[in-house]
């Protein structure tokens, strides 16, 4: 292996084998005393490695020059990440903070719609800190619902999103009340600065770096939030009491309070959760498995946001999570899951009340 930069390529054999080593390696997160050894959870769990691999590959390998920045999707319906929103369309590319780049596009009828650039170190110390942040409230608009945004260390007039002397990745983050009537925003990204006309030659030495990083990502982000559901689990059925900070510094959007929790249930139990939704922009609610992934959310009902949501006489929220609809409240498909994690967003809200949570028996709940 070669972690020192100075040491002789291995041989191209050598280079898939050392990958292929270090992929394994990241298999021991199925294998942690706390994880779930049930069939469905461990299955899970190998399909979100390989799904992990999909996307590093992606990102580090042939999205990685920050010269030519491509907009990819880190996640969508099938690749999941963190307790990804089902409410979202994520993109992101890799940048650097010695190059200015311009995004350009078309808002279209989205309704929230944000740019963060980050300092991805998930290989390194499982953080993706914020250097930057802009969103649509702030940006100068044409008629036309075009837009034009300059990313750079360098202040710049107009539409500016900062970068710092360590950002690596940026971040476009589309939120909607219905993707299915809301149109996504249109977003382009190039290098404005000077640089070279066309990507260099692949060599040896860059593929062995691009590989050990891709393995290395898979394997940070992997314990990250297997880390994360450790801390939930140890106050199961309710919202966990954490530091808002610890889910910024992952990569989280500064303008959103997230509320994250481990449900676990007996068969015939149900997960109710009871909130009084405060003045805000948007929020939702979703139920993810313990590797945080999002369960299948276009197959089945496994989240609610605001405009979806039926709400009670007085306003309030009633979130019921069973096997089957109880018919009143909103229910929330548990998916065959009798544990895993969960979520609850309050974006740009002016109080972040904490969902009240309580575990029943499906035959003894009452509207």
């Amino acid at each position: 292996m070669t972690d020192n930069p100075k040491a002789e390529p291995l041989p191209m054999a050598a280079v898939w084998q050392d990958f292929c080593a270090r992929l394994t390696e990241a298999g021991e997160v199925l294998l942690r005393q706390s994880a779930p050894t049930n069939p469905l959870d461990q299955a899970e769990g190998v399909r979100y490695l390989s799904r992990l691999t999909r996307t590093a590959l992606n990102m580090l390998v042939d999205s990685s020059d920050p010269d030519f920045p491509r907009l990819f999707m880190l996640t969508d319906d099938k690749l999941k990440i963190g307790a990804d929103n089902p409410d979202n369309i994520y993109e992101q590319a890799v940048i650097s903070p010695t190059r200015d780049y311009r995004l350009y596009g078309h808002c279209n009828t989205v309704p929230y719609l944000s740019f963060g650039t980050k300092a991805n170190r998930y290989a390194i110390d499982g953080t993706m800190a914020s250097t930057g942040e802009i969103e649509l409230g702030d940006l100068q608009i044409g008629p036309d619902g075009s837009f034009e945004i300059i990313v750079s260390q360098r202040p710049h007039p107009g539409n500016w999103l900062p970068m710092a002397a360590d950002s690596s990745l940026l971040i476009v983050r589309q939120t909607f009340d219905d993707k299915k009537v809301q149109t996504p925003a249109k977003v382009k990204i190039e290098r404005i600065s000077a640089g070279p006309p066309a990507p260099a030659v692949l060599t040896p030495a860059a593929i062995e770096r691009q590989l050990q990083g891709a393995a290395a990502w898979v394997r940070g982000t992997a314990n990250t939030f297997a880390n994360w559901s450790e801390w939930f689990k140890a106050q199961p059925n309710r919202i966990y009491d954490g530091d808002q900070a610890v889910f910024q510094r992952a990569g989280g959007d500064p303008k959103i309070w997230y509320g994250h929790a481990y449900y676990e249930l007996a068969e015939g139990e149900a997960w109710v959760l009871e909130v009084m939704p405060p003045k805000c922009r948007m929020w939702n609610f979703q139920l993810d498995n313990w590797w945080m992934e999002s369960l299948d959310h276009v197959h089945q009902k496994v989240w609610v946001n605001g405009h979806q949501a039926k709400y009670e006489a007085d306003g309030s929220i009633l979130i019921v999570c069973a096997d089957e609809d109880p018919g009143y409240g909103n229910w929330i498909d548990l998916a065959g899951h009798r544990s895993g994690t969960a979520l609850w967003r309050w974006i740009e809200a002016e109080d972040h009340p904490v969902p009240q949570c309580r575990v029943v028996r499906t035959d003894k709940i009452e509207s």
